[in-house]
Order: C-alpha cells, then structure tokens, then sequence
C-alpha cells in the first residue's frame, strides 16, 4: 500500500487509524514534502461518507478551524480524500495526560465554540461532536484547534430560506453514545442544540479523564 500514488501527487506513508468508512494514513504531497492524512475508502461501499464529507470540505473551505481539502476522487478499487495533517487529537492527550486543567480546558473551550459556530453558520450540524474529532496542529507558535470528520454532518436548515428540517422523534442513535446528547439517545431529530450538549459532555471528559456514564450499558 505504501507504494499507492495518489493523483500522481500524493503517497502513503503510513497507517495511522481507521473507522467504519475505511483507513487514514499518513501520506506526503510529493511536490510540496509537506505532510497529508489521506483517507481511503472502498469504492464498492454501500453508504459512502467519503463524496458528502469531500463536498462539506468545500463548503466550510477558508473556516478557521478547518482543514483544507487538497484532493478527492476515485483511485482503482478507493474512493480517495486527501487533507491537512494535524499533530494529534484531544483524545490521544486526554490519554497521554489523564485530565487537563480548567485553564486548558477554557482555551480550548473558546477555540471548539468557534469550530462549532462557524459549522452552524454554514448551515451544517456535526453530529459526532467527541474528543477524537478535535485535532491540535502544534507545528505553529500558537496551537490551533481543528474540528474534522464530517461523514455524518448534515444541514439542519436550508441555505437560502432558513427552513429548518422538520421534528421527528423516530430517529436512529447517530453519533458516539458516550457523548450523544440526551435528545438524540431519545430518538429525536438532531440540531445545533445536540451539537453544543456533546461539546459540553466533551469538556466534562477533558476535565475529569472520564463520564460518569462511562461502563454503563
């Protein structure tokens, strides 16, 4: 696999993590030796994330807290997307480090708001806001917080009308359990509302290591 060129410019390093849509890896653009993460998925998948999440890119390009999207398309048997490579997500420090501190947290909390109100700006909700989905580049002076993985986004109202999607309370459990809010384990359709409860849930993790649901069935 590590000899898989991408769009005769991007090639794969190494594995780097993997999901129910496929595998990420760490790869280089060639022409620039700068660092990518690409994400494969394979093309015969029968509900595809790759081709919404590469469309949600374009949308939210230029947001800060955003990466950018350098690539999509199909290469032989995958479905290709090639983005900014960040340093590590929160998950990964909540496990290096146990908890943070409230100053931490706080500086993070302002720069996560930020993520999730320039989403919602855009029309679009998360809905899989978690630990794992907030990445940090400490490449720069100032570490910048970066939101990613937007295969289960969706708009919540329209562009152009402002029309919000319609209630409906017979909704299947989207998102990670852990931090779902109590509406969406409910069944309810979800909204900004359900985004900022799981961010909230979020900082309570960073805070303590761990939920108090954690371990329950």
């Amino acid at each position: 696999m590590s000899s898989f060129l991408i769009a005769s410019r991007y090639t794969l390093r190494k594995r780097i993590g993997s999901g129910s849509f496929g595998e990420i890896y760490a790869g280089e653009d060639i022409e620039t030796h700068k660092g990518v993460a690409i994400k494969l998925e394979p093309a015969n998948n029968k509900s595809p994330q790759l081709d919404i999440e590469s469309h949600i890119y374009k949308i939210l390009n230029g947001g800060t807290g955003i990466p950018r999207c350098h690539y999509y398309g199909t290469e032989g048997k995958y479905n290709v997307m090639v983005i900014d490579l960040l340093s590590i997500s929160l998950e990964d420090l909540i496990v290096k480090y146990k908890s943070f501190s409230v100053k931490t947290v706080l500086m993070l909390a302002d720069q996560m708001v930020s993520c999730l109100e320039y989403l919602h700006k855009c029309h679009l909700i998360h809905r899989d806001v978690k630990p794992d989905n907030f990445m940090i580049d400490m490449t720069k002076k100032s570490c910048q917080v970066f939101i990613i993985d937007f295969g289960l986004s969706r708009r919540f109202e329209d562009s152009k009308t402002r029309r919000h999607i319609q209630f409906s309370n017979k909704c299947s459990m989207t998102g990670t359990a852990r931090y779902a809010s109590i509406n969406t384990m409910r069944g309810i359709e979800q909204s900004r509302r359900d985004d900022m409860e799981s961010l909230a849930y979020v900082w309570l993790y960073l805070l303590r290591g761990k939920l108090p649901w954690q371990g329950i069935p």
